[in-house]
């Protein structure tokens, strides 16, 4: 709570989203159901006095955690190129020799040749579960809402909130297209955010305090739909409310009977402060969150967060320090309460860019070490934007989650009830070196696959 105070003090964006939380709790939250699809992203690490890689945690996101729909067809992609013959002489991609999966039974004293076929050589990515994954959290979260609680019953939906000039379609299709093929029954719809007060609607308090979410189609407004699940891909950004409008539909949703995905406390605890604070070990707040897990894998865990300094406890903090050193902040990057890429501040520009503003607006932001990346990786890549880029490359790892629960708003940590919580699928996104930014909608990066191999 003391950490979300702090935020919204200094941002307005952040400052709604919690005034719709407490509008809502104010009158009562009518569904105690929670769905998370998760995706959390890391980059291979190799510190200057090191030549063995970690993964070390870039963010984690709770909000349209995006490109599961297309890194399963980017694998797929791939896949073909490399098993499919070109004429009689070989393959479409050349021969991965030193990829593939480890041999059990390697011997390091083996020669070269040996040790090649002792190795799976066909460089073929391993399978991506990610559309799985993501549609089981839907259709889980589906059947846990339960038969309509509209009177009389309504059929039940799925309803993908999305931006009005959305260019990322198709990876979302893909999540929609095999709920139609796997689970039939399940109607889903599309629906862009400035028509949500237009084609969705609550009954009055006194008519139905279950507050169920109604959709009416505008392709065929004799048929109502009662609405289990709205899944966000949209609402995440200050540049999506641009009308009082947009304030007023985000309420709405929020304080109707469906199951969120994500609900504003969700969205909000993916804030980068939020992850600051749980990676900061002067503080046993990890240990408050995972009461039951052993001192070896709070450890392991702790071993993938990247140094994060706090930038809200005044002018002589270490984080402010740092960022304010010319020498020190070249290491570092600034980033914001914001999601969707092309929003962070680095290295050398980060001591002008605080001067700049007041001293007060540093609780913004967190400061986070960069991450070091291997040095000799080399590729060409098509980005979204149309341009190819060769050289030296490096690659973001997403892992993709979800979780579904039972918990009503104010009521501790014991009384949370699991229903489903698994990861599966990954996402990799790969981009010239000098490019500080990595989003693939953005046009920094291009998405790509991953291969294993023996080291």
């Amino acid at each position: 709570m003391l950490t979300l105070v702090r935020l919204i003090e200094v941002d307005d964006f952040l400052a709604n989203l919690w005034k719709i939380h407490l509008s809502v709790k104010e009158e009562g939250y009518v569904q105690d159901l929670n769905l998370g699809m998760f995706r959390s992203d890391y980059m291979l690490h190799v510190p200057d006095e090191s030549t063995a890689p970690s993964l070390k945690q870039v963010e984690f996101n709770t909000i349209s955690s995006s490109f599961g729909g297309l890194a399963v067809k980017v694998a797929e992609l791939h896949t073909e190129l490399a098993t499919f013959p070109d004429r009689d002489d070989g393959i479409a991609y050349p021969a991965h020799s030193l990829f593939g999966t480890a041999s059990s039974s390697r011997n390091e004293t083996e020669a070269p040749q040996a040790i090649q076929k002792s190795i799976d050589i066909s460089g073929i990515p391993p399978p991506n579960a990610a559309v799985v994954t993501l549609v089981s959290g839907l259709t889980a979260a589906h059947a846990a809402y339960g038969p309509s609680k509209h009177d009389p019953a309504l059929p039940t939906c799925i309803l993908f909130l999305v931006q009005d000039n959305e260019r990322n379609l198709f990876d979302q299709m893909a999540l929609s297209s095999h709920i139609r093929e796997n689970h039939p029954e399940i109607p889903t719809f599309r629906l862009p955010v400035s028509k949500i007060l237009a084609h969705t609607s609550i009954p009055e308090v006194s008519v139905n305090s279950q507050r169920p979410l109604i959709y009416t189609p505008p392709s065929n407004p004799s048929i109502q739909f009662e609405v289990t699940v709205v899944y966000f891909r949209a609402l995440y950004a200050p540049t999506e409310y641009v009308t009082p409008t947009s304030w007023a539909a985000r309420h709405h949703l929020e304080r109707s009977g469906a199951i969120k995905c994500p609900s504003i406390l969700l969205h909000l605890s993916g804030s980068k402060k939020v992850q600051q604070v749980l990676t900061d070990t002067s503080t046993s707040i990890l240990e408050h969150f995972l009461p039951t897990a052993s001192q070896a894998d709070l450890d392991s865990l702790r071993s993938s967060f990247a140094p994060q300094y706090s930038m809200s406890d005044g002018p002589d903090s270490e984080g402010v320090r740092i960022a304010l050193d010319p020498a020190k902040s070249i290491h570092h990057v600034l980033k914001p309460q914001r999601e969707g890429g092309g929003n962070n501040i680095y290295r050398d520009n980060i001591p002008p860019y605080l001067k700049s503003i007041a001293d007060k607006d540093y609780k913004q932001y967190i400061l986070m070490e960069l991450i070091q990346p291997p040095k000799d990786a080399k590729n060409t890549v098509l980005r979204s934007d149309g341009k190819v880029v060769s050289g030296d490359v490096i690659s973001e790892l997403g892992v993709f989650g979800i979780s579904l629960w039972r918990h009503k708003v104010g009521e501790d940590r014991e009384k949370i009830q699991m229903l489903q919580n698994e990861e599966g699928g990954y996402l990799l996104r790969t981009k010239a070196k000098d490019s500080d930014e990595g989003g693939v909608a953005a046009g920094f990066s291009s998405l790509d696959s991953i291969v294993l191999f023996d080291e």
